[in-house]
């Protein structure tokens, strides 16, 4: 063997002795309690995507058995699942709110193709409703104690839009929903229509947004807002202003002003 391949052998070696040994059943949420719940992948007929979804349950969901709990759906789950699923622990915690199970819809990654976010929320959205209504909540809703009357669809920016083209689309298919910093390109014929007329009266619509948003992101949903608002909408609605709130910094806010007014005892 010569010298070169010699060194050329060698390196493998050492490589190969500095490379981390493969994962034997570990499943790293387990021990982030604020995190720990379930995770399974699903492969989407509607719109042909891989979907990574992670489950946080509640507290008490070991011990009541008998109890069926709300379930908050966040869209770009890569992001907000880690940040939105611990929050809602501390706002059982100070603001008393019901504990629920949250689910984060994830990608897996940032980058395109496999982060598919935009078409997504944007020429697909409705495969993506499909996915959701068809494949992704009875999945849930077999699996865990869901409370089907108490699903709550989150979204921000583009994820935002899509969830406005949800409430249009089909009012029914959850029972509270909040839109963060919504932008909405591909909607904009359907949102400054008028939505299908629910069979519920008990939903409800959080938008919310950030004096320092986006300009662009901020003039349209301040168009939409006043083109909207004299309008009878057949849910409850509130407008959140966030002073000094940036386009994506402030979601723990924005998530907690409008689910604690969804959770409001009504008069």
């Amino acid at each position: 063997m010569s010298f070169k391949v010699r060194i050329c052998a060698a390196l493998i070696v050492a490589c190969a002795s500095l490379a981390p040994a493969p994962a034997q059943n570990l499943t790293p949420l387990d021990y982030l309690p604020a995190l720990k719940g379930d995770y399974f992948v699903l492969n989407s007929t509607a719109t042909k995507h891989r979907y990574h979804i992670y489950v946080r349950l509640p507290e008490s969901y070991e011990a009541n058995t008998n109890r069926r709990y709300p379930v908050v759906y966040l869209l770009d789950g890569d992001s907000l699942f880690p940040i939105l699923a611990t929050n809602h622990l501390f706002l059982t915690y100070d603001d008393k709110l019901p504990e629920a199970v949250v689910i984060g819809i994830a990608y897996g990654s940032f980058m395109p193709p496999v982060n598919a976010r935009e078409p997504d929320f944007g020429e697909r959205a409705a495969a993506f409703q499909t996915f959701l209504k068809s494949e992704l909540l009875p999945r849930v809703e077999r699996r865990f104690r869901a409370d089907p009357t108490r699903r709550i669809l989150v979204g921000q920016s583009r994820s935002g839009g899509f969830v406005l083209y949800s409430a249009y689309a089909d009012p029914d298919l959850f029972w509270g929903r909040i839109a963060s910093n919504p932008s909405f390109p591909d909607h904009r014929g359907l949102l400054f229509g008028d939505p299908k007329e629910p069979a519920r009266s008990d939903l409800h619509l959080a938008v919310v947004t950030g004096t320092k948003d986006l300009p662009p992101v901020r003039a349209g949903f301040l168009e939409w807002l006043r083109a909207v608002e004299p309008k009878t909408k057949p849910w409850a609605f509130k407008a959140i202003e966030i002073e000094g709130g940036t386009h994506a910094a402030d979601i723990s806010t924005a998530y907690r002003q409008s689910i604690r007014w969804m959770f409001a005892p009504k008069p």
